[in-house]
């Protein structure tokens, strides 16, 4: 039995560092929201699996390699040749933010079909996540659509990370409504402010997630304020709290470990999610401060996720921005 299944886009994230002769120099970070969770939550103890497609190229081989390193089952994952494996190269900004130039025309993420993905692995876990980069094209955004409504139908507790990437999208106008669409199925969302307000209108968190957890039946919002923390609600329980005073030097990634130090949370819980206390959802709003802050201290997204032991270190010992 899985923890968490994530189907998605993994990609080749190629990182800027610093070298002794000033030059541009770019590392290959392998990457992409869905795996960047499934190794969070693998590197903080718990069973993860992935579903996607990479090419049958050296990056994919890498895709591979790297998912077998994080512990993440990788019985799910399709090789293709008649594309190539998504690239995408980061340019950091001086705030540590970062800004993103794809390489996917197509890329072997946007063609998984739903025949292609193995529906005994979505039966074998207590959590389905997904999210939009996968639906920006078909025939993912099919196969990504049916494998959420399947998990639905078994009972999955299901998350969802509406994460927009706008140049990947055809319009924003489609972006905004395949999103919402996905909405119906999600139990769990993790959701920037920036994109609150792009998918509701809103720029006030209460109602903002009211808004989205009313229409769609919503069971958690969760909501990342980057530098500011993140914001998180059960029914009428709200909670918004900081990030840790951590030294950020490159934040890609930070909102997918976030998200995986929730799950591992809401996981731990040992009961349904939308029983949970303020105080519970107080601990794993927390968590997921602590685990999303010390991804931020290295670079790339996968190498930079913390333990179990980090993330309760950084709790106790690290104080948080004000």
């Amino acid at each position: 039995m899985y923890d968490v299944v994530s189907l998605g886009e993994f990609i080749i994230d190629f990182t800027p560092y610093a070298n002794p002769e000033n030059k541009i120099v770019f590392e290959q970070k392998p990457g992409g929201a869905p795996c960047n969770l499934a190794a969070g939550v693998a590197k903080l103890g718990k069973k993860a699996a992935f579903i996607g497609k990479v090419g049958k190229d050296m990056f994919g081989d890498v895709c591979i390699e790297t998912l077998e390193k994080a512990d993440i089952d990788t019985k799910g994952v399709v090789m293709t040749d008649e594309c190539n494996t998504t690239l995408a190269f980061v340019k950091l900004l001086p705030s540590g933010d970062r800004r993103f130039s794809f390489y996917r025309n197509p890329g072997a993420d946007m063609m998984l079909g739903f025949d292609e993905v193995d529906l005994s692995i979505i039966d074998n876990t207590k959590i389905f996540h997904f999210g939009s980069v996968s639906m920006t094209h078909e025939p993912s955004r099919t196969a990504t659509m049916e494998a959420a409504k399947y998990a639905k139908s078994k009972g999955k507790l299901i998350s969802y990370d509406p994460n927009l990437r706008e140049s990947l999208w055809p319009d924003l106008g489609m972006a905004k409504d395949v999103m919402l669409e996905a909405m119906q199925y999600a139990d769990i969302v993790k959701i920037s402010h920036e994109e609150l307000e792009f998918l509701t209108g809103q720029t006030d968190l209460d109602a903002g997630s009211k808004m989205l957890m009313d229409q769609y039946g919503i069971k958690m919002m969760t909501i990342t304020l980057a530098a500011d923390g993140a914001y998180g609600r059960v029914g009428d329980n709200t909670v918004k709290l900081g990030a840790y005073d951590v030294k950020t030097i490159d934040t890609n990634g930070a909102g997918d470990s976030f998200f995986s130090g929730v799950l591992y949370k809401v996981l731990e819980l040992g009961k349904p999610v939308e029983e949970a206390t303020a105080q519970e959802l107080h601990d794993i709003i927390d968590f997921g401060n602590a685990t999303g802050s010390i991804t931020t201290t290295g670079y790339g997204a996968i190498p930079s996720m913390p333990t179990l032991e980090e993330v309760y270190d950084c709790i106790k010992n690290v104080p948080i921005l004000k």
